[in-house]
């Protein structure tokens, strides 16, 4: 006997990117390979050695992140007052990440963080990263989050980009009334 309802069709499971495929992994490598260090450290160095080095790790990112984000706010209102954009903010967000880097304690964060207040490294890793994002925001899928960055965008003859939202006016020739009425959404 039939019901009439229709028979569930199998779903088929989008594909996952790689990152979520093989961000889990690298973490877990990244843990293991992190204690394995320590614990070879601590057994050359003495246990002592190692807690003051976590400690210094902590203490030195507390002060490098605190220093970033008060010259990312200097910058900001330095901008506001002159009544332009703010500057990129390349610079002060990856000495934010060797801070945080520094203050998560393990030696190879520690290193990588100590990487990142180099600023020659910082300036080429923010040059990467700002070519990568312009890329990948051209390559936006139409719906994507991407893609509303790109259309959000309003590019200025000057060459800045001004945030704003573009309005259609879809009057007829005449003048009159819009061509199409649509109701309003309701639920």
């Amino acid at each position: 006997m039939t019901t009439g309802a229709p028979t569930p069709q199998p779903s088929v499971r989008p594909r996952r990117s790689r990152l979520r495929t093989f961000l889990p992994l690298g973490i877990a490598v990244w843990l293991v390979l992190e204690i394995w260090l320590l614990t070879v450290v601590a057994g050359a160095a003495g246990g002592l050695t190692v807690f003051l080095l976590l400690v210094a790790g902590l203490v030195a990112g507390s002060v490098v992140v605190k220093r970033a984000g008060r010259r990312a706010f200097q910058n900001l209102n330095e901008a506001l007052q002159r009544g332009g954009s703010p500057e990129r903010a390349g610079g002060n967000g990856f000495l934010m990440l060797g801070g945080l880097l520094l203050i998560i304690p393990g030696l190879i964060s520690d290193g990588m963080g100590l990487l990142l207040l180099i600023p020659p490294l910082q300036k080429a890793l923010s040059r990467i990263t700002e070519r990568t994002v312009e890329r990948k925001l051209r390559q936006a899928a139409p719906g994507s989050l991407g893609d509303a960055f790109q259309q959000a965008r309003i590019h200025r003859p000057d060459g800045k980009i001004v945030q704003g939202e573009v309005v259609r006016d879809d009057r007829g020739e005449a003048g009159g009334a819009p061509r199409e009425q649509r109701p309003p959404l309701t639920r």
